[in-house]
């Protein structure tokens, strides 16, 4: 079968011809229909993500497709089932072999494409914002990076959540995806952050996937009691906090990491990803993907995110 591969620390990722992987005791293998790819997949072609398996690995960290194989004691699926795999590694493929427990049936409603693209951007930020943030109706919610995989999905459930909105991307198109989702307020990266978000009264909850400058930008525009959320580092900078403010201003930022709970608190994922398949199902939500390709285009794939030339996902369809 084709497989995205780093064959070794350090070596592209390239496509290979591998063998055909049977599942072991509590795994099934998935024939995959669709895989979705984030920020973290270039981090790991680095080596730089904190959850980067040993080489060799297949590349892809959520998947959907059909149970094409039971492993033994494997009970709770049948061949032939509809699921979606939040798997960390393996989705880049033909085939994969996945821990059973980490699969969810998907309602008939749902696509392939759709499934791959909601489990981690969606599932990201409804557990940060909902679990973590515990953001409530009626406060501002300031997102960076509004037109990225992460962002706009923030954007969706914090409106979806009662909150007013604040998007920042950069460019007419891209703040137009983001006013499509639902955003109440837009400012561009050009502008001064700081001061537009003062501008419509501050921000109660900081949802911030870029980093360095912005970051700062944000935390000295958060209203006192704030929640800041640094959720991802697109930017290149990882921001240094400055803990005296924090005090003045009565602040909290807030670690989050949705792979951390599948290790410690898994149930948390796992009813995230039925409430979001639940709304998906009841329109609730609706994934944007700019771009679908091939698997034998997953390099192009990746570059269009190092590029950052993709709104919303970019799905892979083996």
């Amino acid at each position: 079968m084709l497989a995205y591969r780093i064959s070794s620390k350090g070596a592209d990722a390239q496509l290979c011809d591998i063998a055909l992987p049977d599942p072991g005791p509590g795994q099934i293998r998935v024939a995959i229909k669709a895989c979705g790819l984030n920020f973290a997949d270039l981090l790991m072609q680095k080596g730089t993500y904190q959850d980067t398996p040993s080489a060799p690995f297949t590349q892809g960290m959520e998947i959907s497709g059909v149970v094409d194989q039971l492993g033994p004691d494997v009970t709770t699926l049948s061949v032939g089932d509809r699921v979606a795999v939040y798997s960390g590694q393996g989705g880049l493929a033909e085939f994969g072999v996945f821990d059973a427990d980490r699969a969810i049936p998907l309602p008939a409603s749902t696509s392939f494409e759709d499934a791959a693209a909601i489990q981690i951007a969606y599932g990201t930020s409804h557990i940060a914002l909902d679990h973590r943030a515990r953001l409530q109706p009626g406060e501002t919610l300031l997102v960076t990076g509004a037109a990225g995989g992460v962002g706009l999905t923030a954007v969706e459930i914090g409106k979806l959540m009662g909150a007013t909105v604040i998007a920042q991307a950069r460019g007419a198109e891209k703040l137009e995806v983001a006013r499509t989702a639902g955003a109440d307020h837009l400012i561009d990266a050009s502008e001064d952050l700081r001061s537009r978000v003062k501008e419509f009264g501050g921000a109660d909850v900081v949802y911030d996937a870029i980093g360095g400058d912005v970051f700062q930008a944000a935390f000295r525009a958060t209203n006192p009691e704030g929640r800041l959320l640094p959720i991802g580092f697109a930017g290149g900078d990882v921001p240094q906090i400055p803990a005296n403010h924090l005090l003045v201003k009565n602040l909290t930022v807030i670690g989050f990491y949705i792979g951390g709970y599948l290790r410690f608190r898994p149930q948390i994922v796992q009813d995230s990803f039925a409430t979001l398949f639940r709304w998906h199902s009841e329109g609730k939500i609706k994934p944007h993907i700019s771009h679908t390709l091939p698997l034998t285009e997953a390099a192009q794939g990746l570059q269009l995110l190092r590029d950052r030339a993709a709104t919303g996902k970019v799905v892979i369809t083996p």
